[in-house]
């Protein structure tokens, strides 16, 4: 079975936040192992698809992340 892409964990990632973060440190994990396989220092995600889609969602969302040694970043949309 071949890892995970960087896109595969970003959506992953999309679908927990949908569902009230379930397993959301798993997917975290599998994000921070494909951002190192992809030698990429951060993952950017899309804001538009987030739960909560305003400042201080986007800086919770930040913050947890980089708890777990992921930098995030949001696309311009």
């Amino acid at each position: 079975m071949s890892e995970p892409t960087v896109a595969d964990a970003t959506t992953r990632i999309y679908e927990s936040l949908q569902a009230d973060n379930a397993d959301i440190d798993v997917h975290i994990a599998t994000l921070k192992a494909a951002l190192t396989r992809a030698g990429l220092k951060e993952a950017v995600f899309d804001p538009a698809r987030l739960a909560h889609n305003n400042r201080s969602g986007r800086k919770l969302m930040q913050a947890y992340f980089r708890q777990r040694g992921v930098a995030v970043k949001f696309s311009a949309s």
